[in-house]
């Protein structure tokens, strides 16, 4: 596009958008989520109500490789994109003339499949002249709870899914700050590892809550600390300990009780994940918790969490099964806070698979 052309495009978008603000009325935004191997459009009012989340799945496709394939991925949500985005608009019973901005979620995540996305939010920007707004990841996951209910800053979120674990301190809305990450495996990633030594099927993390649900936490496993004064995550060294721990069983002749060691294992992650939580709500003083991302989903881990803020009298926001994986209501909610402070995106956005937190 020309210099001439993009002018008049920023020019029609930032009339759109105070057009809009002038009027007062409610704003509705059109999410778009396709990072990984989920295709799924949302319409969301005022960044609080769902009007619609429409999600096109493709784990069976995946299951059988034991994982995502990349390549797979990308092509699916070729073929998925228009059809969800129109279905989220006929749920939610909207035009996009109706709609007042494009959420698109742009890192970070596999790049072929963030690609798509961003192509579908930039045509419809342009198309429509309404604001294209780049959301993160994992901020999408954090503003999943605003879903439920109001944020009470200053507060933690803890966000744990198959590729990121981290622990994040918001003073404000949009204000991210990492106080730990993880080193190595995120958690989701080493739940999946071990369901696959435990011979369970892709996606391997709701297997490993069933089954230990059904067991005794009676296999020692490590915890991974780290240094005293660290908010970072270790789970390699757990999946090594139950690999070895089936491993050398095996050489003895023995049986381990599945149940036992998913109960095993998953305590040990439980622990870490809760108690980090809970000594940074004392470190910084924080009013609230938020559990986001698609662990949140693992019924052991919002037991925990439940309970020991229960005990540590601090409230414990949790969204639904529905709005912890990938989708893109979620998206539209944290695209209505950029939306709010006027901070749109160019025709420039491109898909960032290794995109920070703190770029956002």
């Amino acid at each position: 596009m020309n210099r001439t052309n993009q002018s008049r495009y920023e020019q029609r978008v930032m009339q759109a958008y105070q057009a809009h603000k002038q009027s007062g009325g409610p704003t509705y935004i059109l999410g778009i989520e396709t990072s990984c191997d989920e295709t799924s459009a949302s319409v969301v009012r005022d960044g609080r109500e769902v009007l619609s989340n429409v999600i096109a799945s493709q784990a069976d496709i995946h299951k059988r490789f034991g994982g995502v394939v990349p390549e797979v991925a990308s092509r699916r949500h070729v073929e998925n994109i228009t059809l969800t985005i129109e279905e989220a608009l006929r749920d939610a019973n909207k035009t996009l003339d109706e709609i007042h901005a494009i959420a698109v979620t742009y890192g970070p995540g596999l790049v072929g499949a963030l690609l798509v996305g961003v192509a579908a939010a930039k045509a419809i920007s342009l198309a429509r002249g309404i604001p294209l707004i780049g959301v993160h990841h994992i901020a999408g996951h954090i503003y999943a709870n605003r879903l439920v209910e109001e944020m009470d800053f200053p507060l933690i979120a803890l966000v744990v899914s198959g590729g990121h674990t981290e622990l994040v301190w918001m003073k404000g809305h949009g204000q991210f700050e990492i106080l730990g990450e993880t080193r190595d495996d995120a958690a989701g990633e080493a739940y999946d590892k071990v369901a696959r030594a435990l011979n369970m099927p892709y996606p391997g993390g709701p297997h490993i809550d069933r089954l230990a649900h059904e067991g005794e936490a009676n296999v020692p496993l490590p915890r991974s600390w780290l240094e005293p004064d660290s908010y970072d995550f270790s789970f390699s060294g757990l999946k090594s300990a139950v690999l070895n721990t089936l491993h050398n069983a095996a050489q003895r002749g023995e049986t381990i009780q599945p149940a036992n060691l998913a109960a095993s294992f998953q305590d040990s992650v439980t622990e870490v994940l809760v108690e980090k939580t809970l000594r940074a709500v004392r470190e910084f003083g924080a009013k609230q918790v938020l559990l986001a991302g698609g662990v949140a989903a693992n019924r052991g881990l919002r037991e925990r969490l439940q309970g020991r803020c229960q005990q540590e009298g601090i409230p414990l926001v949790i969204p639904p099964l529905s709005l912890c994986t990938d989708n893109a209501a979620m998206i539209a909610a944290a695209g209505y806070i950029r939306y709010e402070k006027g901070e749109f995106a160019g025709l420039d956005l491109n898909g960032v698979p290794g995109l920070s937190l703190s770029e956002q």
